[in-house]
């Protein structure tokens, strides 16, 4: 289950096709979103802030920092956003629950460090 966390990294730093195909393989059309700057649901409203992070971090990705703990249908995991091969400019916390199939259903999103 702990890949799930590289499939969800890995659709917060694609774009265009690449990111529709990772979203409608990995997340619950249903999906359920919250963090402290946001609370969306569903595909588009996923696509949504994702542009929004591409537009105010333009050029950074996403990694993880340190290693996922999972259990049942969750995992939780530290992330960081910063330029690549760089100390991460944000870092924050996420627990990711997914659905009978496997897929993403629900985000609880924290922030840990942020830019002033």
């Amino acid at each position: 289950m702990k890949d799930i966390v590289q499939h969800y990294l890995a659709t917060w730093n694609a774009t265009g096709g690449e990111r529709a195909a990772l979203l409608s393989q990995h997340w619950s059309t249903e999906v359920a979103y919250t963090d402290p700057l946001a609370e969306v649901s569903g595909h588009e409203g996923i696509t949504a802030v994702i542009d929004g992070v591409h537009a105010q971090f333009p050029g950074f990705v996403f990694t993880q920092v340190g290693e996922a703990d999972a259990h049942h249908h969750q995992v939780r995991f530290r992330w960081g956003l910063g330029a690549e091969g760089a100390e991460p400019l944000v870092i924050g916390f996420d627990v990711l629950v997914m659905d009978e199939a496997g897929r993403i259903q629900d985000v609880r999103g924290f922030l840990d460090k942020v830019p002033a």
